[in-house]
């Protein structure tokens, strides 16, 4: 039998375990989408999709609190799909394989989807419990937060009806979040030149940079972690200067949102530089391990023999890449200067591929502050302008700007008082939400995020804090057993 299955709230972790099964990429969530619906009628609930996708199911308010503020709970379906290079996956129809560990829930090799998967299986839970008090209540499902919220962009006014929402899609149990900050991406493209021929007397080599933690490129962008790109950079950049190192290929990051942990390269050298180049891979991979000896244990820098490539990038263009990713910014840009400790902007350099003839990279910048973020953007735009890049910047979404009067969020913070004897923190959150767009749509919503603990998320160690789930369930009931 499935070990989650025994977990408690049983239900939760039921509905969690039949959304492990359902293909849920972001973009492609029609598998999920259709459960739902099919879901909501066999629990004889009002169901409802939009055009994009959004699912919304209602469901009447218990005998003697017809007249109780309706509440919305809300989490979006779509999940980060990252794998470990040598994990065998496809997420378009792969199950995730979940697992115990202690006290944590885990996924063998990928990411586990309880970004925001539990969320989902909470509402479910809620929709299908006969036993609890509450007000009318409405569970909005969405579409495609991960690469753009596009379900909350597209969402039409008069969707729903509710005049407080609870968005489930936090990541720390006890921390209640009522701000956040906006984003934008911004893609650097460059057209591939390549040389005539490779030099005659050259050998071929892969380089991979691995082990690293990665993360999400909000939550985590302060915690100091490698990033795969600029390690993988700065490891070709130095071997070019010293043994004519040639670049044939480069796949480093994958998500906009997700830190960087994995990268190759292809390249070629003159022969007689190999022996001082593999010395100087062995060298680095010491490096960085001392390094990132806290933040990134696991880190590897390994080098195998290759076959021959067909081509290399030309050398002019190889020089202002490096140069370009080298200089490019990524991490902390500014502290907050109103909230202790906390991040303002940032931006990820998230990726760089050669896809069709063309070199592309792919960052994200995120701020509480709007011109902030959009500075932080044309920075990055400057980087790659000076190498004549194409640079293109998304318009990105908006952050949510704090209401610590918000009356549901006195609420909460009763319900949590009650069920565990002390007070949340309340605070913002340097990673993007929804609710900034749900407050265009709908201006007169009161809104706080909860959530129960996850680490890891955008990443294969992505990992869900087992009694925090039951937790977050209890506060969730003793909610809607508040509200007047």
């Amino acid at each position: 039998m499935n070990e989650m299955l025994q977990l408690e709230p049983q239900k939760v972790f039921y509905y969690f375990n039949e959304i492990c099964k359902i293909p849920r990429p972001s973009k492609h969530e029609e598998k999920i989408v259709e459960w739902l619906m099919e879901t909501g009628k066999k629990l004889g609930l009002p169901t409802k999709r939009d055009k994009i996708g959004n699912v919304l199911i209602s469901k009447p308010a218990t005998k003697g609190k017809e007249n109780v503020t309706p509440v919305i709970f809300q989490s979006h379906v779509d999940m980060v799909c990252e794998k470990n290079e040598d994990t065998d996956f496809d997420f378009s129809k792969d199950a995730i394989q979940t697992y115990i560990d202690g006290e944590w829930l885990k996924a063998k090799g990928t990411t586990l989807g309880a970004d925001d998967g539990i969320g989902v299986a909470m509402q479910l839970a809620l929709l299908e419990d006969d036993k609890i008090e509450h007000g009318p209540i409405e569970c909005l499902f969405t579409v495609d937060e991960e690469t753009g919220l596009s379900g909350a962009f597209a969402l039409e006014a008069g969707f729903m009806n509710g005049k407080m929402l609870v968005n489930l899609d936090s990541e720390d149990e006890g921390e209640f979040f009522i701000g956040c900050a906006g984003g934008m991406d911004t893609v650097a493209t460059i057209d591939c030149e390549y040389e005539e021929e490779i030099p005659e007397g050259s050998v071929a080599y892969k380089i991979t940079v691995k082990g690293l933690q990665g993360g999400h490129s909000g939550d985590d962008i302060n915690k100091g972690r490698g990033n795969a790109v600029k390690l993988l950079t700065r490891i070709l950049w130095n071997a070019y200067q010293d043994f004519d190192v040639r670049i044939a290929d480069i796949n480093a990051g994958n998500l906009r949102n997700a830190i960087a942990r994995e990268g190759i390269a292809i390249v070629t050298l003159p022969k007689n530089n190999a022996g001082d180049f593999e010395e100087f891979i062995n060298n680095y991979d010491v490096t960085l391990k001392n390094e990132f000896k806290v933040s990134d244990p696991g880190v590897e820098v390994l080098f195998e023999k290759a076959a021959m490539p067909k081509r290399i990038l030309h050398e002019l263009l190889e020089i202002d890449l490096l140069n370009s990713l080298y200089v490019c910014p990524h991490g902390v840009l500014a502290m907050s200067q109103d909230i202790p400790n906390f991040v303002e902007t940032s931006t990820n350099l998230a990726s760089v591929k050669i896809i069709d003839e063309k070199i592309v990279i792919t960052t994200s910048q995120r701020s509480s502050v709007a011109s902030r973020k959009q500075a932080a953007a044309e920075r990055v735009s400057a980087t790659f302008y000076m190498i004549g890049a194409d640079v293109e910047s998304s318009d990105g979404y908006p952050g949510w700007t704090p209401n610590p009067n918000s009356e549901v969020l006195k609420v909460l913070v009763k319900a949590y008082e009650n069920c565990f004897n002390k007070q949340p923190v309340v605070k913002a959150i340097h990673a993007g939400l929804e609710c900034g767009l749900f407050a265009e749509k709908y201006p007169e919503l009161d809104m706080v995020s909860v959530g129960p603990t996850l680490r890891g998320v955008h990443s294969p160690m992505e990992k869900l804090e087992i009694k925090t789930v039951k937790m977050t369930w209890d506060l969730v009931v003793e909610f809607l057993k508040l509200l007047k």
